[in-house]
């Protein structure tokens, strides 16, 4: 291959990815794409795309649950990339001869296979990514003592609307079990339960981290909602081992699960 042939297939290739038109279709994967260094090559995103800050000036195209199938077309896109809960949607795309990509992203194995992967496609590294999350998993400090943790997805004050908590086969319980604890909750039927306090009662949690986001729900009681989780008679609420955690990044599974792994791991070790 002459040197010419050679500098003509590095300007096409070069030119082909400096075009790419990228639509993302979770908050989860806009972060990705931006942590590898593609973000300027976004077009649109879903709604919840708060992080970076220069997401959110991307037009939206829908709830990540249920994008617009025409907002997407319109704008042209040549990768659309979503998680496995949009496969209907990007089959469709698929019809309109769009490039598509599925990512799954529930457990911590996922989200690193998943960075690889998108990685791949956009011919960029995910090396130092990648390395971010292995270096939070080998730095974390394990408990001495293993008791059983049940982590609760948002804080309310009524107990009895339902109570989602983490289940098995997904990040939480990778970092519980990291840390060197069990998961409270050890059935199988599903990944994200609804239980009742009565259930709540018989897991017999010795520690409950309640997930809770004071942007998206700061009408909630604190006070009123943490008094209803310590009248439960459980060991978490017998020995004050109740705590809520409100971070931007803790419901997110993108690369920032590294510093979930890290800051989750540190409330256990307490």
């Amino acid at each position: 291959m002459s040197i010419k042939t050679l500098f003509l297939l590095l300007f096409f290739t070069l030119t082909l990815f400096g075009n790419e038109r990228i639509i993302s279709l979770s908050p989860s994967i806009t972060e990705i794409v931006y942590a590898l260094q593609k973000g300027g090559n976004l077009v649109a995103t879903s709604e919840y795309s708060l992080y970076p800050k220069e997401a959110q000036a991307l037009p939206l195209i829908g709830n990540y649950s249920s994008p617009n199938l025409e907002k997407i077309i319109a704008l042209s896109p040549t990768l659309v990339i979503g998680q496995d809960f949009n496969q209907a949607t990007l089959e469709k795309l698929k019809k309109f001869n769009i490039k598509t990509l599925m990512l799954k992203l529930q457990s911590i194995n996922d989200i690193k296979s998943a960075i690889i992967e998108l990685s791949n496609t956009l011919c960029v590294s995910s090396k130092e990514i990648v390395k971010s999350i292995d270096e939070a998993i080998k730095n974390i400090p394990k408990n001495k003592n293993s008791h059983k943790v049940m982590i609760v997805y948002g804080l309310q004050e009524d107990l009895r609307n339902g109570i989602y908590i983490a289940g098995n086969n997904i990040l939480f319980d990778d970092i519980i079990t990291l840390c060197g604890n069990t998961n409270a909750y050890s059935a199988n039927q599903t990944n994200q339960p609804v239980l009742g306090y009565e259930n709540v009662i018989a897991l017999n949690p010795d520690q409950i981290i309640i997930l809770h986001s004071e942007a998206s729900n700061s009408l909630v009681n604190k006070e009123k909602a943490l008094l209803a989780w310590h009248l439960l008679p459980t060991n978490a609420s017998k020995n004050r081992h109740i705590t809520i955690v409100d971070e931007s990044y803790i419901n997110i599974p993108s690369h920032r699960v590294a510093q979930t792994i890290t800051r989750l791991c540190k409330e256990m070790s307490r």
